[in-house]
């Protein structure tokens, strides 16, 4: 199997360098990157599901415009929320709202799936990274474990990879890291099942 099926290792070796030389500011610890590295992809799935939810809203309001005698039944209990101003919000009407549905149901699967990545790799759910588990979750995407690198460069990495894949809905190369991880005996737990589900609501 291939190690990476995207080409990010060069690009983030480059950034490693880089960030080796900045100036010691705040640095992130160790035993905080787990949860920096999981706070930052819970943040985007918020952004995720807010944009998604307005972009299904709009899509079903669009659909109520073309067709407004269209025998559809009401949803008793559970009212429709309409998104705010969807005409102004999607001047392209009913394609932009379908486009921009289609790609927010995309971001939010991935985010959704590397942050289930994320929590699998902490293998023994004690809510931190070990070498070894941090090294397993670089080489999962490609890319080599520097003891010697400080750790807000390893978290740089880290949400660098994150973006990449989110910016380009490369879900096929992250179900691929999640597989490299399983291979080595990570699993998903009862608790990062339980985490997954309270970020899912």
């Amino acid at each position: 199997m291939r190690s990476a099926s995207f080409s990010v290792g060069s690009h983030l070796a480059w950034l490693l360098l880089g960030l080796f030389t900045v100036s010691s500011g705040a640095r992130a610890d160790q035993d905080t990157l787990f949860a920096d590295f999981t706070g930052h992809i819970q943040k985007q799935i918020l952004t995720d599901k807010q944009l998604f939810v307005t972009a299904q809203s709009c899509t079903e309001w669009f659909y109520r415009e073309r067709s407004p005698r269209s025998p559809t039944p009401k949803v008793e209990g559970v009212g429709f929320t309409r998104a705010p101003d969807c005409s102004r919000h999607y001047p392209g009407g009913l394609k932009a709202a379908r486009e921009d549905f289609s790609r927010a149901q995309s971001q939010l699967s991935v985010s959704l799936t590397f942050y289930e990545c994320a929590l699998v790799a902490d293998k023994n759910d004690d809510q931190q990274y070990s070498v070894r588990e941090l090294q397993d979750l670089l080489e999962a995407f490609g890319l080599r474990y520097r003891e010697i690198v400080p750790t807000e460069a390893t978290l740089a990495t880290l949400r660098s990879t994150f973006e990449q894949i989110h910016g380009t809905t490369n879900l096929d190369s992250l179900v691929s890291g999640i597989s490299r991880l399983y291979d080595k005996g990570y699993r998903l737990t009862a608790r990062d099942r339980m985490a997954l589900d309270q970020i899912i609501g």
